[in-house]
């Protein structure tokens, strides 16, 4: 995304590159072209975050795609893990939500504290892509329960 960013006439993804106007400040044209990258494949389906540090946040020509999230402000420190402990959430040995299979690959569990669903991240894709098969990646979905 950065590279196609900084070079927009040499990137693929944009079929047709906005060229800098007369006079244009770097970072005015930056953000002209922002909002073209974001809704071009493949970042038009991937879940990015767009922060901006210093208020008041820039009008764009164009609005991101809905699962673009905006932030502002300098965002929170970064956590130092601990050697040694586990970051991972004991789920219950039961498999798979969906396929009911206990494979290896790690099962991913449903944000909200009172679910206890569990799936394999393949199986959770198979499902939130069924209405778009032709994507390969989905962009969200709801609980199967």
């Amino acid at each position: 995304f950065e590279w196609a960013w900084q070079h927009p006439n040499s990137s693929r993804r944009l079929l047709a590159p906005p060229t800098r106007r007369p006079r244009e400040q770097p970072i005015s044209f930056a953000l002209r072209l922002l909002p073209r990258l974001l809704l071009a494949p493949p970042w038009n389906r991937l879940p990015l975050r767009i922060r901006w540090l210093r208020p008041p946040r820039p009008a764009l020509e164009l609005a991101p795609p809905p699962h673009v999230v905006e932030e502002e402000g300098a965002g929170l420190p970064r956590l130092k893990r601990k050697k040694g402990r586990s970051q991972e959430v004991e789920v219950e040995n039961w498999g798979c939500g969906l396929c009911g299979e206990a494979q290896a690959t790690p099962l991913l569990r449903c944000p909200r504290p009172q679910c206890k669903m569990a799936a394999h991240p393949l199986c959770l894709a198979q499902l939130f892509l069924a209405p778009e098969p032709l994507q390969l990646l989905p962009v969200g979905g709801a609980c199967p329960r």
